[in-house]
């Protein structure tokens, strides 16, 4: 039987617009560094500066071992000082509050002047087994979680106190404070989180099976979470997950993520790989 030329229209649209859906956000290299860091954790982008901030780890990432530093780069990828500030033991994220950098540094929060390079205090963290992300909110208020004990905990001034715990996590690292909440992602269920302002948990993605590392915004309660082995993936503003990158046969790690929403670009930490890869993200 014939089908008429609008149905045939129709169906070919949907088709169309199936297979647009289907490959709508990709990352696509834009470039990387030379192998120059030392176990690369996370990079942090400074607008105020125009310059972005790398944590190396530098020896393994639970040893207090003092060997890790913090680079300093150009956004296009140029070293400007590759041990900016050392002194550190294994850091991890790291968040700008005011004229200081937070850096999550195993048992503790270093706090470093941004004019001189010098770390002013280091603040205990309480019971801390393995400080792992930092974040800030528009207050300017801390918040750095452990992935050892499962805690998130909040710095104000030079003491930090337990913000929030909860029997759901199993292995908490990324944190991302946003208007309605702070988004969590935990690394032993691959689940992302938001924790609301009344300090309701919700679930808001299943990502992964696991590895869940950092989580940028990339849209309005959209987000790319990055999984330590080597995975990156797109979570819709529905909670779906797109998976984006996979370097896990190419044994390079994908570990603390920064997003660059003017030039859409992604900055991927390769941890043991030692460089910074960069991708442009089409959504």
């Amino acid at each position: 039987m014939n089908r008429p030329v609008p149905f045939l229209l129709f169906s070919g649209m949907l088709l169309l617009f199936s297979v647009c859906t289907a490959v709508a956000q990709k990352l696509t290299l834009a470039w990387q560094t030379d192998t120059v860091f030392r176990v690369p954790e996370s990079v942090l982008i400074d607008p105020d500066r125009k310059i972005c901030y790398v944590s190396n780890i530098d020896g393994g990432p639970g040893e207090k071992d003092g060997k890790g530093f913090i680079s300093k780069i150009s956004p296009g990828g140029k070293i400007l000082n590759l041990q900016w500030v050392t002194g550190l033991d294994a850091p991890k994220r790291m968040g700008i509050a005011g004229l200081h950098l937070y850096v999550a540094d195993l048992f503790q929060v270093a706090v470093i002047d941004l004019a001189s390079g010098k770390i002013v205090r280091r603040i205990d963290v309480p019971d801390a087994k393995f400080l792992n992300d930092i974040t800030v909110d528009k207050a300017g208020t801390v918040y750095v979680s452990d992935s050892g004990t499962g805690k998130i905990h909040r710095i104000q001034g030079d003491a930090a106190t337990l913000y929030f715990e909860s029997p759901l996590f199993q292995r908490i690292n990324g944190l991302l404070a946003q208007p309605e909440g702070i988004y969590v992602a935990d690394v032993g269920n691959g689940a992302l989180y938001c924790l609301k302002e009344g300090k309701d948990l919700v679930k808001v993605s299943d990502v992964a099976t696991g590895g869940n590392d950092g989580i940028v915004p990339v849209g309005k309660q959209e987000f790319i979470v990055s999984c330590w082995p080597g995975e990156a993936y797109f979570v819709d503003a529905q909670g779906k997950s797109h998976a984006l990158l996979d370097t896990r046969e190419q044994k390079l790690n994908c570990a603390d993520v920064e997003y660059d929403a003017t030039r859409k670009w992604l900055y991927v930490p390769t941890f043991f790989g030692n460089r910074i890869m960069t991708y442009t993200f089409q959504k």
